[in-house]
């Protein structure tokens, strides 16, 4: 599962060929959830709240990116990394 983005103690991954919907995972320590590219939602799992905010920050600013990167994904390529939040 390659590592597309790493901000103050989260890491963002994807799956090659993952399943619909489109989505990410998101870890924070022991805490883990897929979230949604479109919607935003976590599809299951779950995160600290201020984490969840920063992730979904994180997601806002770069939706197209982790488009993109889905597409890469799904077609077994290597994703672009993609700029942690500053």
């Amino acid at each position: 599962m390659p590592t597309i983005s790493i901000f103050y103690g989260i890491i963002i991954r994807m799956f090659f060929d993952g399943h619909i919907p489109s989505h990410f995972h998101a870890e924070y320590g022991e805490f883990k959830a897929r979230i949604s590219i479109e919607t935003l939602e976590i599809i299951d799992g779950s995160l600290p709240n201020r984490s969840l905010a920063l992730v979904l920050e994180w997601a806002v600013l770069h939706r197209n990116e982790l488009r993109e990167d889905w597409e890469l994904c799904r077609k077994k390529k290597q994703p672009k990394k993609i700029i942690p939040l500053e």
